[in-house]
Order: C-alpha cells, then sequence, then structure tokens
C-alpha cells in the first residue's frame, strides 16, 4: 500500500513524522529517502520527539551516525550518508537497534541494492520531493506497515 501527502510546511513535515511514531513497534524501521535538504531530519525529529518528549534535543546525526533515545518503543536515529559500505551499518548498532526497538534511517540506499536484506520483515519507506514551496511525501509500508498505513493520519 502507498499513500501521498503535500507537506506545505516544516510543520506538516513534523507532524507526519509524530503520526508515524504512534504507530511504531519494536523492530520496525522508517526509511527516509530524499534529496539534500526536503526535511528528512524534521520528519525525524517530530517521529523521535513524539516517542520522547517535546523539547527532546534531536541533533541530527550527521557526523556520530547514529543517536539512541530512550522511548517506548526505543528509537535509534541513523545517518547513514557517510557509510562507504553496508557492512558499517552493522557496526554501528543497525542490528542491536531493532532488537531492542526502532530505527529512523536517513539515506537508507547507503545499505545497498536490498536494504531489506539489514533490516526485519516490517517497515515504512518515506520519499520526500519538492512541491512547489513545500514537499510532497510518497509513504509506503511492508510487513505490517501494509496494513497500519490505512490508519494513518497526518
Amino acid at each position: 500500500m502507498s499513500r501521498d501527502w503535500t507537506l506545505p510546511d516544516a510543520g506538516a513535515t513534523t507532524r507526519l513524522g509524530a503520526a508515524i511514531a504512534r504507530g511504531l513497534a519494536p523492530g520496525e524501521a522508517v526509511l527516509l529517502y530524499g534529496p539534500l535538504g526536503m526535511g528528512k531530519s524534521t520528519l525525524a525529529r517530530g517521529l523521535i520527539r513524539a516517542l520522547t518528549r517535546p523539547d527532546e534535543d534531536v541533533p541530527s546525526p550527521t557526523f556520530t551516525l547514529v543517536q539512541f533515545y530512550e522511548s517506548a518503543p526505543p528509537v535509534a536515529h541513523f545517518d547513514l550518508y557517510r557509510l562507504t559500505r553496508p557492512e558499517e551499518a552493522a557496526e554501528i548498532g543497525l542490528d542491536e537497534a531493532l532488537d531492542d526497538g526502532c530505527a529512523v534511517i536517513e539515506w537508507p540506499e547507503r545499505l545497498g541494492d536490498d536494504p531489506a536484506a539489514w533490516l526485519g520483515p516490517d517497515r515504512l519507506t518515506v520519499t520526500l520531493a519538492e512541491a512547489g514551496d513545500g514537499r510532497h511525501a510518497t509513504v509506503s509500508g511492508v510487513g505490517a506497515w501494509d496494513a497500519k498505513l490505512k490508519d494513518l493520519h497526518v
């Protein structure tokens, strides 16, 4: 299943992240695709703050590659932009993050041709693109997210 949203501003992108957070369960991954500046970090921040607290400090993990947050479920925010090999994802804790909680992954294309080989069966893919002054989000689900996507309301 796939759904589309128009996101006229950063607030709408944040709200999409918060809506996704309401459906997340341990073992699930949210894959964020889109060019630089499309709002991947904004969406991730909205998702993480919905799971933690509204004033949670959520820096972009561009240089640290991953940030872990104590929440229910626990969430890890990965920025894979600087990876040179897919195997490096295991070295920074992707497997462990999915064992204990969920993962939000920016630049999942760095996992190679088949990101599913690194992830569990339940995934949500969000592709962000420019749309006038705002953004367009195409959201598709696999596994449990195929059914949960119909109940996603922003």
